[in-house]
Order: structure tokens, then C-alpha cells, then sequence
């Protein structure tokens, strides 16, 4: 399976992402945590002592993105590799910890700094290996915007999740995400309802959201906030409701 997970900053998306890598590990799966969301706390919810493993993101390696690219100033001359060899990064810069290798990706680099066309072609390269070469389950960290993926990665991903919590904005980035992505070719985009703390609350999520099913919904757990708060990875402190329902919801994404 290849999931993409995504939502508004602060919808918990990277807990349900972690509780879903580590969840699958124990199922036996072979899993690969692809972080490539600006905030980068993929590592630390996974359980990951990044004390010990400081986190340095691919899109942050220039050296290694020269070398890949051709861009370095004794290369290209301003010309890059349009097909660079990627096969090997997962190898090469992973960390495994408790049945889960985690890769650091990072973010596509926009806005005033120079042009950055080669960078980005690099981790857009990097993803559609990931998604479309690679035989184990991939989970994605993302932000809500999808310029991680070109059409040909998106129509590899299996299921795109919506993380939303009760609140008009999650709600509303929600409906644009699920445009977004399957204006590039993404047939299957659901949703998960987190932080619910009561029926009302769930109610008014599936109204706003008609058009995209909803594959569970997560109520709120101070467990999981605590965890947070110490530094521990969620998936160490869950009680079996939510290892029950995060179970429910990797059955519904096969």
C-alpha cells in the first residue's frame, strides 16, 4: 500500500500517521515513513530519540542533491540531470526503529531564493521511486499541498487521507485537498475525523464533508496529548480503542 496522509497544521495527521507506520510494522508489514511536511515530526512520533539521530531532511543535502543533479559549479554549467539516480537514498539515510524505516524527504523549496527547478525535480524523482518502484507499504507525511507529487506519483498512491478536527478551517482545506488532488489523478481521497469529543461534532464533520467518505473517527485522548508533551511516540501510550480503530481504518485502505 502507498497512503499519503495530509490536513491543516495541528490536526494531529502526523500522530495518525505514526500510529499507522508503527501499527502495520507489528502486523508484519515491511513499512517506509516518508516525512515531507515542513514541520518534520514524523521522527519523533514514530518514537524516534532525535537527540541521538539529529533529522536532517534529503531536501536540505546539497551536496548530495549536487551530486545526484549535476549542479555542482564544476558540473552541468547550469544544466542538471533530468533522470537522476535515486535507487539507493532509502538505503543510504534511513533510520529504522521498532519495524519502521523513517526518511526524512523534506519539502519542495518555492518563493524569492533563486530558482530552485533542479531541487525540486530531485525529491519529485525521489517520491515517484518511493511510490512507484518500491515494493514495501510507504506512509507519507505531507503537508496540504500537494506539490510533493506530479500526476504519475499521485496515480501510484493507493489512498490519500484528509486528517480534519471540528473546525471550519481543517474542514475547508479538507474540500480543497480532495479537489486538488484529483484534479492529478487521485482516485481515492478519505478522511479521518480527529480530536472528536462528541456526536454533535461528528455530525457536523460528515455534513460539511458529503463528498468525501470518512473512514473513521478518532475522539479525543489526553494520552495522546500527554505523549506529545513528554517527547513519546503515541503509539507506545494508545490503548487498544485506538489501536482497534487504527486497525479498522488499514483495512478499509487496502
Amino acid at each position: 500500500m502507498k497512503i499519503a496522509v495530509t490536513g491543516k497544521g495541528g490536526v494531529g495527521k502526523t500522530t495518525i500517521s505514526a500510529l499507522m507506520a508503527r501499527r502495520l510494522a507489528e502486523k508484519g508489514y515491511k513499512v517506509l515513513a516518508i516525512d515531507a511536511d515542513a514541520d518534520a515530526n514524523f521522527a519523533a512520533a514514530l518514537g524516534i530519540d532525535i537527540k541521538n539521530h539529529p533529522i536532517k531532511p534529503i531536501s536540505e543535502m546539497n551536496e548530495l542533491v549536487e551530486e545526484k543533479m549535476g549542479t555542482g559549479d564544476n558540473q552541468g554549467k547550469g544544466l542538471y540531470t533530468l533522470n537522476p539516480f535515486v535507487g539507493d537514498i532509502p538505503e543510504r539515510f534511513s533510520i529504522h526503529h521498532k519495524g519502521v524505516d523513517f526518511l526524512a524527504v523534506g519539502t519542495v523549496k518555492t518563493g524569492g531564493s533563486g530558482c530552485y527547478c533542479a531541487d525540486n525535480k530531485f525529491l519529485k524523482r525521489l517520491l515517484n521511486h518511493i511510490v512507484l518502484k518500491r515494493e514495501e507499504t510507504v506512509i507519507i507525511d505531507m503537508e496540504a499541498g500537494l506539490e510533493h507529487l506530479s500526476r504519475g506519483t499521485a496515480e501510484g498512491i493507493d489512498v490519500f487521507i484528509v486528517v480534519v478536527e471540528p473546525g471550519q478551517r481543517s474542514l475547508e482545506t479538507a474540500v480543497n485537498v480532495q479537489k486538488m488532488a484529483t484534479d492529478i489523478g487521485v482516485n481515492k481521497v478519505y478522511a479521518i475525523a480527529n480530536k472528536v469529543r462528541n456526536q454533535e461534532e461528528l455530525k457536523l464533520i460528515k455534513t460539511h464533508l458529503k463528498d468525501i467518505e470518512i473512514l473513521s473517527h478518532i475522539p479525543y485522548n489526553p494520552a495522546i496529548s500527554m505523549a506529545d508533551l513528554q517527547g513519546a511516540s503515541p503509539a507506545d501510550s494508545t490503548d487498544d480503542n485506538i489501536k482497534e480503530t487504527i486497525d479498522l481504518i488499514i483495512e478499509k485502505c487496502k
